[in-house]
């Protein structure tokens, strides 16, 4: 930067565009000013004003009036990233939603359901493998340990390295990273060397919601936002296609209940080895499919806070020029609101690399916001497993019958309530976009309604009871997983999007390690557990309430 500090001079560019004397056409049209900084504006005589200043102040104008708010205001972080991000969001809705933006719903949302797939298939595999093989520690279960450390890993990963090197890559690579190593875990002989599979595939499947959600937020205009709230029906589909491969494998190709390893022989025990083989390959059928069917680009929001504005009008053209729509934003338009800050330096600097994670707390109401959303993001994830540990076991001391023991009731029952989770996005995704609840209305009430139902549970003593609640549950919590992924990049800056969203999935797995540690260690066949679980929803309640912004009908920036 040229002088002073980066506010100071961002707030010297905002007040030299803001005057009456500055024309944001002559820093490109005249060749004069090309030798000169973007921060040092023409000026005109006090009798002679600048047509196309009228222009441009008219065209503010209308913008700021026609156009939805904003989640939140980032003029006070940067001015010249505030005015571009206006432009860039507006030229986007002015496109509106085309073929492209639908092909990323769909691609994107292959995603969300590898993500859901891969971690419901190793934890259907883990009973099978545990009773071919044994378990090596009488107290932890490895399996499931391996796959929250490998997603922790994971979202760590491309969530930090998708700020700096952009969205392109992981796009088109996480899920081919899958495909192979899924396949590879099919032919796993112990359970050490599974669950090390296990890891290294989570790994690869991370940060897939991070990066599927950014990507689709990014290009879609404001009218089709809730497209990523919906975008979770991927994730129940995921769910749905596990549960149906499981009831067709582990049904028929399982050992008996009552084996061991010393009886449980791996041509009996075939059926969690054909789950990861066909998971595999549909995986590699998704991922190959992101190739053919789309030219991924970096988002036209990510470029604008490179400051990359050729690039930036380069993708707006190409997606309106392919979809028969026009735009009227300009590079000239673009490349007069100055520079963004910090972006003079490399993307690999510290001051940059520091600024990812500054970024998320640079105002009070934006870092309270990243603390609250945090908070959520760590709850669910320690409920999640903690409660699903103990009630099987809650259950059995109290003498409940829920089936009849065998394994083709227990994988029908599973399958019905991955079908059953498909209405949860669909339930969000209507609620979101209602003025009474929003988002964060709609975020409280699936965590209520889960809440209730799943401390109903304890309370079940038929079959039918057991697959009507569970699917109950399937649904409602899916309400509360459809609206905060979709909320969570929402209510992020986009320069640091993926890192803000990284940070929340690893707390998320952090919480998910703790969780299974606690159900692992504590005494699950007394009550406790299950007033911390009706205690920890009660929170999330709360810390979905107290979130301060609301993204309805507003723009992310």
């Amino acid at each position: 930067m040229l002088g002073g500090t980066g506010e100071e001079q961002a707030t010297a560019e905002l007040s030299e565009k803001e005057s009456p004397a500055y024309d944001a056409a002559s820093s490109v049209s005249n060749p004069d000013s090309n030798s000169k900084s973007n921060n040092s504006p023409e000026t005109y005589p006090d009798n002679e004003k600048s047509p196309v200043v009228v222009v441009d102040k008219e065209y503010r104008d209308e913008a700021s009036s026609s156009s939805p708010s904003d989640v939140f205001d980032v003029k006070a972080v940067d001015p010249v990233l505030a005015r571009k991000m206006a432009l860039v969001n507006s030229a986007i809705d002015e496109i509106g939603m085309t073929e492209f933006q639908w092909k990323l719903f769909f691609l994107n949302g292959f995603g969300y359901a590898v993500d859901s797939l891969l971690v419901v298939c190793q934890s259907i595999a883990n009973p099978a493998v545990q009773q071919e093989y044994g378990l090596p520690d009488a107290h932890v279960s490895g399996i499931p340990l391996a796959s929250q450390v490998g997603l922790l890993v994971g979202a760590g990963i491309w969530g930090f390295s998708a700020d700096i090197i952009g969205r392109k890559l992981a796009f088109n690579t996480s899920l081919l990273s899958c495909a192979v190593f899924v396949l590879v875990a099919g032919g796993m002989p112990s359970y050490i060397s599974f669950a090390a599979i296990v890891a290294i595939y989570s790994a690869g499947a991370g940060g897939n919601y991070v990066l599927d959600a950014t990507n689709l937020i990014e290009f879609l205009p404001t009218t089709h936002s809730w497209l990523v709230t919906f975008m979770a029906v991927w994730w129940a589909v995921g769910y749905t296609i596990t549960g149906l491969l499981a009831w067709a494998f582990m049904a028929n190709f399982s050992c008996a209940p009552d084996a061991t390893p010393e009886t449980c022989r791996r041509a009996d025990n075939m059926g969690w080895r054909y789950l990861h083989f066909t998971c595999g390959g549909l995986v590699l059928i998704m991922a190959i499919a992101r190739i053919a069917f789309i030219h991924m680009t970096q988002t036209p929001r990510w470029l604008i806070s490179q400051n990359r504005d050729e690039e930036v009008i380069k993708t707006l053209n190409d997606i309106s020029i392919k979809a028969g729509r026009s735009h009227s934003l300009t590079l000239e338009r673009l490349q007069a609101e100055g520079i963004v800050l910090h972006t003079e330096q490399s993307v690999w600097s510290p001051l940059r690399l520091k600024m990812h994670f500054k970024g998320l707390f640079q105002t009070r109401r934006l870092a309270w916001s990243t603390v609250v959303i945090l908070s959520n993001w760590f709850v669910i994830g320690m409920v999640s497993p903690l409660y699903s540990v103990f009630l099987p076991f809650y259950l059995q001391s109290r003498g409940a019958v829920v089936g009849d023991g065998s394994t083709y009731a227990t994988w029908r029952d599973y399958a019905i309530n991955q079908v059953a989770g498909l209405v949860g996005p669909v339930i969000a995704a209507i609620l979101i976009e209602t003025k009474f609840f929003g988002r964060r209305g709609t975020l409280a009430v699936g965590a209520l309604v889960t809440m209730v139902l799943q401390f109903g549970y304890t309370q079940i003593k038929t079959p039918a009871q057991n697959v009507g609640v569970s699917a109950a549950i399937s649904a409602a919590s899916n309400i509360y997983y459809g609206t905060i992924y979709a909320y969570t990049p929402e209510i992020l800056p986009s320069a640091h999007r993926a890192t803000g969203y990284g940070l929340c999935v690893i707390v998320n797995r952090i919480g998910g390690i703790l969780g299974v540690l606690v159900g692992s260690y504590a005494n699950v066949e007394t009550t406790a557990p299950l007033f911390v679980c009706a205690a920890l929803f009660g929170l999330l309640v709360i810390l979905s309430l107290i979130l301060p912004l609301e993204s309805r009908g507003k723009r992310s920036q």
